[in-house]
């Protein structure tokens, strides 16, 4: 890992992610968030404090140990917080079915093996656990996509292989969830950088199945 990795990425990611606009969407959907959750890409615990009473303990996924550090100053008080220094590819130490609310907020444009990552969401979240997602994507209009394509290759190198381009909902459906609840929209800032996708989604029951049987063999 280089140094600018590991010391300046993490405190620029925290930074960026620590606006009035991110605040704002948060606000509006971690406290949608219940039971069991798994937040999938932690970072720094920007999310922590908007988690509601009706969360039972938060399971977070972070590579970065400089991150967790962060995350780790904004645990409030009455929240139970446990931390797993993986990356979300790798087979996670939580039982099969047992999570009712996975959390991504700006994580799934980073993911090295977007597939891999969806087999572990399916095989954790229950039955009719749900999938609560913030991130930012694919723009709808051509000029911005212009520029995302322009700007991916440079962008992913300095943020962290953070992808400009990935068409969000497009990934969510093709792993074999189904959005039951999207909004689309423009944050303020830089449009190719700002397109954002918010919302929930459920695991389809004949998917569910198959993941199950893969775990069978």
């Amino acid at each position: 890992m280089s140094f600018y990795s590991r010391h300046i990425l993490p405190h620029v990611i925290d930074l960026g992610l620590r606006n009035r606009e991110a605040s704002h969407r948060r606000a509006a959907w971690i406290p949608r968030a219940t039971g069991e959750v798994l937040e999938i890409g932690i970072g720094s615990g920007l999310n922590l404090p908007f988690y509601s009473s009706e969360v039972e303990r938060v399971r977070g996924v972070e590579p970065s140990l400089e991150l967790q550090q962060m995350a780790r100053k904004r645990v409030p008080q009455k929240l139970r917080v446990e931390f797993f220094t993986q990356p979300i590819e790798k087979p996670l130490a939580i039982e099969a079915e047992s999570i009712d609310t996975v959390v991504m907020t700006w994580t799934l444009c980073s993911v090295p093996d977007v597939k891999q990552a969806f087999q572990q969401i399916k095989r954790v979240l229950k039955e009719n656990g749900r999938l609560l997602f913030i991130e930012h994507g694919l723009a709808p209009d051509a000029d911005v996509v212009t520029w995302q394509n322009r700007l991916a290759p440079f962008w992913k190198q300095i943020a962290g292989g953070c992808h400009l381009n990935r068409k969000i909902d497009k990934l969510i459906t093709e792993a074999g969830l189904q959005i039951s609840e999207l909004d689309t929209c423009y944050l303020a800032g830089p449009r190719p950088l700002t397109y954002t996708y918010q919302g929930f989604a459920r695991l389809l029951a004949a998917d569910k199945l198959r993941t199950e049987l893969v775990g069978l063999d």
